[in-house]
């Protein structure tokens, strides 16, 4: 080999190196780009908090934190978007759409949305199943005990990192003993729940079953999966619920599949389909967003539609259990961003968490099927989660739980990023909501474990 052949095919390797370190580059900055352009759009136009704040605590997430120093981001208040680049580098544009959230706008298609007409959807069908919503004032503790469980949950450190708490809800059989809400919060606020949302496209399932259009069982109707011999055909609904579907989503922010799906692609569901498959249906668990908007999608195709997806969660979730500060957001292809995306007051998650402590009835009403409680809260392959919540039961020694082994053993929970969380605890007939957003998930999961023994003890006295 001549001389002159080494240098160029070790130019053209070091050029190859080039891009593609590049081309991996510039998608992990467009991750966190649109990440922060997202979450700054939701948190101002959806919670009304102001976007400077948001944009700081946003920035002190570990995953992005050490670009703080080139991050930037701009909000149009007129046209009600929020730009963010790396000084004007892979930027990302959020765009609010009232009733709809923020969307991210990627490439020249407009994002097909359905048409909002939440004021409309908003009929609440049958007052007597609504769970006491505590009336228009906030609900002091009378209990000593409760109020000192409340104040450690606010207290923060003399540093950071710090907890952050938005808001606290205590139910003792369906009525409100104990909240709480930091300034700027009210009852009525939407705060995002991030992964709570993959409980309410549980619930969603849940109800389709009942209506016998879906069945856990059944091989998940993806149609990118219909060919023969394609191995995803296999994968069932029961395994994109309980995240053993066996599909690959590795690596860290702005590398993994999730978080590409989230932040780059307008139709989440079709980047999920085409995931490779590493482990047989069922063999392998492994915590995924993929997933879940997997789910969104077969919502979406059962019920009829991005349109009849709202009226679908309306009609047949959210009014029966009388949350009526909910948006849930979609993506580009009008399908429910089902793995992350949904903001409801933390009295209405509350409600949604009523709704599993009484075995899927709210009165006399039933809205999930029969056993879709105990199917949800069952642990999956000795792990700590269940079918679209996290769970206590099972072999807690082996199932690296999120919450400490000191919380009841039946207690179950949605879970979702910076501390958002659910908590049922039926052999205590409690609810605990603890919304907020804090960046260091040891310390706020060692709070929240302390909060859920504070109350438990301060309820038991």
């Amino acid at each position: 080999m001549t001389l002159r052949r080494t240098i160029w095919l070790a130019s053209v390797t070091a050029i190859c190196a080039v891009a593609f370190v590049g081309y991996f580059v510039d998608r992990a900055l467009r991750v966190a780009t649109g990440l922060i352009a997202h979450d700054v759009c939701a948190k101002a136009f959806v919670s009304g908090f102001d976007p400077q704040t948001v944009f700081a605590e946003t920035m002190m997430r570990p995953e992005i934190g050490r670009l703080r120093s080139v991050s930037r981001h701009e909000v149009d208040w007129s046209m009600r978007t929020v730009s963010a680049s790396m000084m004007g580098w892979a930027g990302s544009r959020a765009a609010f759409h009232d009733g709809l959230g923020c969307i991210i706008l990627r490439g020249p298609a407009d994002p097909r949305l359905p048409k909002a007409e939440i004021a409309r959807l908003k009929a609440v069908q049958d007052q007597s199943v609504i769970a006491d919503s505590g009336g228009p004032s906030v609900i002091e503790p009378s209990n000593v005990n409760l109020k000192r469980a409340l104040d450690n949950a606010f207290a923060e450190p003399s540093a950071p990192p710090y907890r952050r708490t938005k808001a606290v809800v205590v139910l003792l059989d369906g009525q409100i003993v104990a909240e709480r809400y930091a300034t700027g919060v009210g009852i009525d606020t939407p705060l995002l729940g991030f992964s709570l949302t993959k409980s309410v496209v549980s619930a969603m399932i849940g109800i389709l079953v009942r209506q016998g259009r879906l069945a856990p069982s059944q091989a998940a109707p993806i149609a990118e999966w219909q060919d023969e011999g394609n191995p995803r055909r296999l994968i069932t609904i029961e395994q994109l619920l309980r995240m053993t579907s066996g599909l690959r989503d590795d690596g860290r922010l702005g590398f993994d599949a999730s978080s590409q799906m989230l932040y780059l692609h307008q139709d989440m569901a079709k980047f999920a389909a085409s995931a490779a498959v590493i482990a047989a249906p069922g063999t392998r668990w492994a915590y995924s967003s993929l997933n879940t908007q997997l789910l969104a999608r077969i919502i979406r195709d059962s019920v009829g539609g991005p349109e009849k997806t709202l009226e679908f969660a309306w009609h047949e979730l959210f009014n029966p259990l009388g949350m009526q500060n909910v948006i849930v957001e979609f993506d580009g292809s009008g399908t429910l961003q089902g793995s992350s995306y949904m903001f409801a007051s933390a009295r209405d998650w509350a409600r949604f968490g009523l709704l599993y402590l009484n075995d899927g009835m709210i009165g006399s009403r039933r809205i999930l099927p029969e056993g879709w409680v105990e199917f949800s809260a069952q642990p999956t392959l000795d792990t700590g989660y269940g079918a679209g919540f996290w769970t206590s039961r099972g072999n807690r020694e082996r199932a690296e739980n999120p919450l400490s082994a000191t919380t009841p053993p039946d207690a179950f929970y949605g879970l979702g990023n910076l501390g958002q969380i659910v908590v049922i605890l039926p052999s205590h007939r409690l609810v605990i909501v603890r919304l907020g957003d804090s960046v260091d998930v040891t310390v706020e999961m060692r709070g929240l474990t302390q909060l859920i023994n504070e109350i438990i003890a301060g309820i038991n006295h």
